[in-house]
């Protein structure tokens, strides 16, 4: 274990540090924290979220990107699977301080991560209008969204429509999920 793991670093220790390796990192306001590999739900469904929210948005001020970006948010540097900005940005650069939606595809690993630890620190981020959280082991989701003060949480399942009005779309939840199989069983 390198050493940089076992003391804390501040925010700008780590992204100096992160630039100088291969692998991707998240770091938890403290330490980095390894980025592992996914399986092939997880990638469909990045890729469908690629194609569905990407193509969607063409043309318009709001743009898609996957997770080859990371996003500042409550002191932690996160990279969700996918996230959506409104702010022009310039081409290299590698950090978004303002996702309006983020993705994540949650996978036994990192559920527990994703549905507390970065549910509150997207909570946290104002700019973030909408957190979606995908399953990879069937056609469902957990939605949290602003509404005033309030930061609301919802569960979609396999025939629902994710309503995303703060960039203008609704997409059927199905969609996402292309290409992938799951049986009846776990679709309800």
């Amino acid at each position: 274990m390198n050493l940089a793991y076992r003391k804390p670093m501040s925010l700008s220790e780590f992204l100096d540090w992160e630039e100088g390796q291969e692998l991707r990192f998240e770091f938890d306001g403290a330490r980095p924290v390894a980025m592992v590999g996914g399986t092939r739900a997880h990638a469909f469904i990045q890729r469908n979220l690629a194609i569905s929210v990407g193509g969607r948005l063409r043309g318009k001020p709001c743009q898609f990107a996957g997770s080859d970006l990371k996003v500042l948010v409550a002191g932690s540097i996160r990279y969700p699977d996918g996230l959506v900005t409104c702010t022009p940005a310039a081409n290299d650069s590698t950090l978004v301080r303002d996702p309006v939606v983020v993705f994540e595809v949650l996978s036994n690993s990192t559920a527990g991560t994703d549905r507390i630890t970065k549910n509150h620190e997207y909570a946290a981020t104002p700019s973030i209008r909408r957190y979606v959280m995908l399953e990879q082991d069937r056609i469902a989701a957990t939605v949290f969204a602003r509404m005033g003060e309030d930061w609301v949480g919802h569960v979609l399942r396999a025939d629902a429509v994710l309503e995303m009005p703060e960039i203008g779309l609704s997409i059927p939840l199905a969609e996402l999920y292309e290409g992938l199989s799951f049986g009846e069983a776990e679709e309800g």
